[in-house]
C-alpha cells in the first residue's frame, strides 16, 4: 500500500523535474519566488533555485515523511491511520509541484497572476485536508496536536472531527475570496481562523470533560 502512494509521488516529482529542465532555458535569469499580502512580487532568486523548490521540496517531503513513523513513540504511531497519512503526504507533494508549475508558466512569459494562484492552491489543500482530519488518530506530527487533544483520545476524536469542519469552510471561503479578486491578506485571516479554532475548541471540551470528571 505505502509503495503506491510514494511511487505517485516520484512520477509527480520526475515530471515536475522534467518540465523545469524543458522550461530552464526559456527562463529570466532571476525569478519571482515570493509575494506580499497584495498577491505583488516581493522577493526574486536565481532561476537554479527552482530545482530546488520544486523538485527538491517535493523530494524532501516525501523522505521526511517516511522518517516519521520510524521516530514515533509507543502508544502514538501513524500505522492506525497510515493510509490517511500518505493521502495527506501526496497532497502536499502535489501542492509544491502545483506551485513549480504555476512559477514555470508565467516564467517563460504567460500572462498569469501568480500570487493569486498560489493563494487559492493553498486554501484548495486546506479545503482538501479538512476532509482527512476525521481519519487522523493520535500523533505527534499530524493534525490539531495540541495538549488537551494528545492527552485524551476522546478530546483527540472530537477536536479533529470539529477541525474536518472547520479547515474545509476555511478553505472554501478562502478560496471564493480569491476568486472575486481580494489579496491575502482577508484570505489568510480565514485559513487561520480555520486551523486556530479547533485549538481553542480543544481545550474547551477538554474542561468540559474533565469538570464533568469523564477524563
Amino acid at each position: 500500500m505505502s509503495r503506491k502512494y510514494y511511487l505517485m509521488g516520484l512520477l509527480l516529482t520526475s515530471a515536475v523535474a522534467l518540465a523545469t529542465v524543458v522550461a530552464y532555458p526559456h527562463l529570466p535569469e532571476r525569478i519571482v519566488t515570493h509575494w506580499n499580502f497584495h498577491n505583488q512580487p516581493n522577493g526574486y532568486s536565481a532561476k537554479w533555485v527552482l530545482f530546488l523548490l520544486g523538485p527538491g521540496a517535493m523530494t524532501a517531503v516525501m523522505l521526511f515523511m517516511k522518517a516519521l513513523p520510524w521516530l514515533s513513540p509507543k502508544n502514538f504511531e501513524v500505522d492506525s491511520f497510515r493510509t490517511t497519512y500518505l493521502q495527506i503526504m501526496l497532497m502536499l507533494v502535489c501542492m509544491f509541484g502545483y506551485f513549480q508549475l504555476v512559477v514555470l508558466w508565467a516564467g517563460i512569459g504567460h500572462t498569469m497572476d501568480v500570487g493569486r494562484a498560489i493563494v487559492g492552491g493553498v486554501c484548495l489543500l486546506f479545503a482538501l485536508l479538512g476532509n482527512l482530519m476525521g481519519k487522523v488518530r493520535r500523533n505527534f506530527y499530524v493534525g490539531i496536536r495540541t495538549p488537551w487533544a494528545l492527552a485524551n483520545e476522546r478530546v483527540w476524536n472530537a477536536t479533529h472531527r470539529f477541525a474536518a469542519k472547520t479547515l474545509v469552510v476555511g478553505g472554501m471561503v478562502g478560496l471564493l475570496l480569491t476568486a472575486v479578486g481580494l489579496d491575502g491578506r482577508p484570505v489568510m485571516v480565514v485559513l487561520l481562523a480555520g486551523a486556530l479554532v479547533p485549538v481553542v475548541y480543544s481545550l474547551v471540551f477538554y474542561k468540559h470533560l474533565e469538570s464533568r470528571g469523564e477524563l
